[in-house]
């Protein structure tokens, strides 16, 4: 664990060995859902993994995304060879990625916490690991059965509308969902961005109060940047979201501060 007595050298080595540990648990996980496919045990819902490099976890996942994400008339498809197999090494990273979050979590959190109480860092697991992952599965989750389903089925009604033959590369495809799923991931995590600044005794929560109507118009912003459609919805599914979570987070950091004052009352 990283100390405020340590030179800039030694925070550097142990910022790249918790990035090396990251990436070893991207890899593994990644390389394992290249090389084995899951199949149902015995027609039930329990899947167990077998050696299938072919049909493997990536490529079961993209077709799941292909059949519950795309409207039915849209076909996906390769315009050169290889692309198939980079779509799904995109996959497979991505699930590396989502199995890591406990690792990567521990191992930013690690790094920044002399920052931050020492009662703080005794509950890592439920104040930090737990509500971040639990936040971003949540952004993806809302990605995926609300937005991306509604982005895309509004797009294609615009080339229905002129008579085109709508088809998509796979790579633009998986391109298209890995933005969203990012995006709307890393904007949940905005009450837990909020709480760790407060912790860091830097700012407290007049500061968020006072700086709510700025952060609407950022926060709006940010919709419209990774919602690629005109129309002004799908921004507020970002937008609205991260608004309702800003003052949650607001909500969470005044009841810390004021059970924190009461404390040192009592002492």
């Amino acid at each position: 664990m990283p100390s405020a007595d340590m030179t800039m050298y030694e925070h550097i080595n142990e910022m790249r060995g918790r990035i090396f540990h990251i990436a070893i648990c991207i890899a593994i996980i990644t390389i394992f859902c290249l090389s084995f496919g899951l199949k149902p045990l015995n027609g039930s819902m329990l899947f167990y993994p077998v050696p299938d490099p072919v049909n493997n976890i990536a490529v079961q996942v993209t077709s799941y995304m292909r059949d519950t994400l795309l409207p039915p008339e849209v076909k996906l498809i390769q315009t050169s060879p290889g692309q198939a197999f980079f779509a799904q090494i995109y996959v497979g990273m991505l699930i590396g990625v989502l199995g890591s979050m406990p690792i990567i979590i521990k191992e930013i959190f690690g790094f920044l916490s002399p920052a931050f109480e020492r009662q703080f860092n005794k509950n890592l697991i439920v104040n930090i690991i737990l509500p971040t992952v639990a936040l971003f599965l949540s952004g993806i989750a809302l990605s995926y059965i609300l937005v991306i389903p509604f982005t895309l089925t509004f797009l294609y009604n615009y080339g229905q509308a002129i008579g085109v033959e709508t088809f998509f590369n796979v790579n633009d495809f998986i391109s298209f969902v890995l933005q969203f799923f990012l995006g709307f991931g890393i904007a949940f995590e905005l009450p837990i961005i909020m709480y760790a600044f407060t912790l860091t005794g830097m700012i407290d929560v007049s500061f968020w109060k006072k700086k709510f109507r700025y952060a609407i118009i950022i926060l709006v912003v940010f919709g419209a940047i990774i919602t690629p459609d005109g129309s002004g919805i799908t921004m507020w599914f970002v937008a609205g979201p991260m608004i309702a979570l800003y003052l949650l987070g607001i909500v969470f950091i005044e009841r810390r501060e004021k059970k924190k004052a009461k404390l040192e009352n009592l002492t």
